[in-house]
């Protein structure tokens, strides 16, 4: 998952495996990205997100969460920076042109940060966005939340006073059955360079970027976002396309991660061959001063 989810392509430490970025980003896409929609769906249903949203998704990758906010009837922009193949996808989804068909009304993707947004005011000279979303989990990878937060600071020209920012996050690591699979990421990386693998997620990783952005918390909930997967091979795939195991590759070699993952998933598997991992994340829900 970028579990983002989440930033899942945030620079990480060390040299960084060579891979495939469009098989990548395919397999993000058709495998690993549905994994949050329970997430993305509580956050909507909790703002009654509909034709008076004008959303700021960051981070948006290939699009889904931006997608189901259209469907909605929201308006829709998306800011992504380091992944293209993502941000492709989320055109090929939210910008059907190519299809033949309309594309959806003040639909807008960047290939970028929320400082390449041009910023000001619509007709009724109310801000930009209403709502600004977060959505790639954070508090997995070490370093993460910096980059969060500095995104955060580029948002504030866009929004007005009280707009809800919603941040994400993994639940406590004894409600997250992955935790055990993604501490193969750990366990493999350089001990040196270990800043751009997985870690444990902390109680109040949120609050702290929260705090550290000067957003005030107004509400928070938590929500079951069970990782299913078709066999052990469909896991390996889709958990790779996060990025979380880059570092260990770079430690140690492509089969070798591929092989501890297998085993780390072992316990997970069920008798019809498919895998199954409950887990928890977390959502805040901050406002703009």
């Amino acid at each position: 998952m970028t579990p983002t989810l989440v930033r899942h392509h945030l620079p990480h430490a060390g040299t960084v495996p060579r891979v495939d970025p469009w098989a990548r980003a395919r397999d993000w896409a058709e495998i690993q990205e549905r994994m949050l929609v329970p997430l993305y769906e509580a956050v909507y249903q909790r703002l009654e997100v509909g034709s008076a949203t004008r959303l700021l998704g960051l981070g948006c990758g290939s699009g889904l969460a931006l997608l189901m906010a259209a469907s909605r009837d929201a308006r829709v922009t998306g800011v992504d920076a380091g992944a293209p193949e993502r941000l492709a996808l989320a055109r090929e989804r939210l910008l059907p042109e190519a299809w033949g068909t309309r594309a959806r009304a003040g639909t807008r993707l960047v290939d970028g940060e929320p400082a390449d947004l041009a910023s000001g005011a619509g007709d009724s000279g109310t801000a930009a966005y209403n709502l600004v979303t977060a959505f790639e989990p954070i508090g997995c990878v070490g370093g993460d939340s910096e980059g969060l937060g500095e995104l955060l600071a580029e948002v504030r020209p866009l929004v007005g006073r009280g707009v809800p920012v919603v941040l994400a996050g993994w639940g406590p690591p004894e409600r997250c059955a992955t935790a055990s699979v993604l501490r193969v990421a750990t366990k493999l990386a350089d001990p040196l360079r270990r800043a751009g693998s997985w870690r444990p997620a902390l109680r109040d990783d949120l609050e702290e970027v929260a705090q550290r952005a000067g957003l005030r918390p107004d509400g928070s909930g938590r929500v079951a976002c069970p990782f299913g997967y078709a066999d052990v091979g469909n896991a390996v795939r889709g958990l790779l396309s996060t990025g979380l195991f880059d570092a260990a590759v770079a430690a140690t070699d492509q089969a070798q991660v591929d092989k501890e993952l297998r085993e780390a998933l072992h316990p997970h598997k069920r008798r019809d061959g498919t895998v199954w991992m409950p887990n928890i994340f977390r959502y805040l829900i901050t406002r703009t001063p």
